[in-house]
């Protein structure tokens, strides 16, 4: 059995991986794309590592509204914070299911208590504490470190990708702090590639040669169309192979190849309710749209032989 994606099964979907990048760095071939040309972008929450109960960056977040929410008791009766303070992540999840559904309500609530809390941090020590968090952190339901709650199947992906030429980024609506703090440990994806949500900056002198702290401020919710655009802000080029797993990885997915270069879009599907998560809440245009456009899904079930990285099945 050839040890090229040893995780995944022998399936079609393996098959269409394989010969898509066999065909794209060929270079006697119709299909070649040189490899400056050979972006590769990737939505990380659901696409890379798990995002349920709930997103794993929301656990930080929630860990810090709630010890807010501790200093001062207003907050308590105020969303997000009472949700925090009462440990109610269904809130959460809910507010991320509702906006790739079209529904922002909550959704806004939620980023106005996750600006209040990026007021003044130095991303120096944002990074940090999403190292160290989700190194020593624990999945809620999978006993797993959130660092061994990556999918080992896409780990392999992004190594073969790396090995045939080809410039792999992160298009993620988490933060992009939050995710420079172990793009490079978990993915081997530098820092520099990976193009997330922001939030406003100012420069504060000191005696070192100056910070660069958070404002609570929005910059870029790096979802839906704005991920399309981000990739060229940051890029230049249109990706030749994207994946992702939600209605918001639809305009991302739709930008690769676009009418000249070929492209290979890839949709994980979560099927899989014993070994993971079993969901399409907020993936439904998603799926309907592989089906329609013959993109490739990936099912967890049929074409993972292992899904976590911290864990043989």
């Amino acid at each position: 059995m050839n040890d090229t994606l040893p995780s995944w099964h022998d399936t079609p979907t393996k098959q269409a991986i394989l010969d898509f990048v066999a065909a794209v760095t060929d270079e006697a071939g119709p299909q070649y794309v040189p490899p400056a040309a050979r972006i590769a972008v990737f939505d990380n929450d659901g696409t890379l590592w798990c995002e349920k109960p709930m997103v794993i960056q929301l656990g930080l977040i929630l860990r810090l509204m709630a010890a807010r929410a501790a200093d001062e008791p207003a907050l308590r009766t105020q969303q997000p914070w009472q949700a925090a303070w009462e440990r109610d992540y269904a809130w959460f999840d809910r507010a991320v299911t509702q906006h790739y559904q079209g529904d922002d309500r909550a959704l806004r609530v939620a980023l106005g208590g996750v600006l209040a809390l990026s007021d003044g941090q130095v991303v120096e020590e944002v990074e940090a504490s999403a190292s160290a968090f989700v190194a020593n952190e624990r999945h809620p339901t999978l006993g797993l470190a959130y660092r061994d709650c990556v999918y080992q199947p896409m780990l392999e992906l992004l190594r073969h990708l790396d090995r045939h030429g080809f410039s792999v980024y992160i298009v993620s609506g988490g933060g992009r702090d939050f995710m420079r703090g172990f793009s490079e440990e978990l993915y081997g994806v530098p820092r520099e590639r990976v193009i997330g949500s922001t939030v406003a900056y100012r420069y504060v002198e000191d005696e070192h040669g100056g910070v660069i702290v958070q404002r609570a401020d929005l910059d870029v919710i790096n979802d839906g169309p704005d991920k399309a655009v981000q990739i060229w802000n940051v890029t230049g080029r249109r990706p030749i192979l994207a994946a992702g797993n939600s209605n918001g990885d639809l305009p991302m997915l739709s930008f690769a190849g676009g009418p000249v270069l070929p492209a290979l879009r890839l949709l994980v599907v979560h099927d899989d309710g014993a070994r993971e998560f079993e969901y399409r809440a907020g993936a439904e245009q998603a799926i309907d749209a592989v089906q329609a456009q013959g993109w490739t899904a990936v099912s967890m079930q049929r074409d993972w032989r292992q899904i976590f990285a911290g864990r043989g099945r």
